[in-house]
């Protein structure tokens, strides 16, 4: 039988506040300020990305946040033995495993569980080990997700970038398209035993359909936020995201 539990969680990545910082050096304005902010406004987790390139949050971010954050972080990281090596220093709540490419502005899609599961099952048993709850960032795709549930990973955090760049070009055959993959793919994982998780690019318009499925039971969404925190302030627009996804739930 297929049960769920607990209400739709919302992580609120705060890379893009570390972005703006960096721009002009200095220490303004300061990333954990803003993970404070979004607790308050009603966020479930904090996710920040440390890159190779340390582009946006460098490594005292994240000493700040798993000192100062009362919700959980999530640590997103390559597979690297750098990155492994601070995630068991730190010992974070959850890891999730990301590809990444210099050349890239952003996470480009999901990472390629199946040709390298032999290196990532691995990879994770150390963090497994030392209580981190590990998440692997994948396409709606059943290859990808059973490679993640043989290596041993938690849960899975599906891509949704193709189906938000779809709507945004109005292209809704292929919205639609994309959005249905990833409620078989959620279903399919939920049964497997995986958390399903899901984020990239959503935003007020995109949010709603994805918060409905019900096997998924977190959204990981940054950009869209920092950006629509000019506009309202971070606070308001965390809580307006929060009202979407618990209206599209209830």
């Amino acid at each position: 039988m297929t049960t769920f539990a607990g209400r739709l969680r919302l992580g609120v990545n705060i890379d893009h506040v570390a972005t703006v910082r960096n721009a002009r050096g200095g220490d303004y304005p300061d990333p954990l300020r803003a993970a404070k902010i979004a607790e308050e406004a009603g966020a479930d987790g904090i996710t920040a990305h440390l890159r190779e390139d340390r582009r946006h949050i460098t490594d005292p971010d994240i000493e700040a946040l798993m000192d100062g954050l009362s919700v959980p972080l999530n640590f997103e990281m390559a597979a690297t033995p750098e990155m492994q090596q601070i995630a068991l220093r730190h010992k974070p709540h959850a890891v999730c495993i990301v590809p990444e490419k210099r050349e890239e502005r952003t996470t480009e899609g999901g990472l390629e569980v199946a040709r390298e599961e032999n290196h990532l099952a691995h990879y994770i048993v150390p963090l497994r080990e030392a209580g981190c709850r590990v998440s692997i960032f994948i396409a709606a795709d059943q290859r990808q997700i059973d490679a993640a549930h043989r290596i041993g990973a938690q849960v899975i955090e599906l891509h949704t970038g193709a189906y938000c760049d779809a709507f945004a070009e109005g292209d809704t055959a292929t919205a639609d398209a994309e959005l249905e993959k990833m409620r078989e793919m959620s279903r399919y994982a939920h049964d497997l035993g995986l958390e399903v998780h899901a984020g990239h690019g959503l935003n007020y318009d995109t949010v709603k359909p994805v918060a409905g499925f019900p096997e998924v039971m977190e959204l990981n969404i940054g950009h869209f936020l920092i950006g629509e925190s000019i506009f309202r302030g971070l606070g308001p627009a965390i809580a307006e995201m929060r009202r979407l996804m618990d209206e599209a739930r209830n």
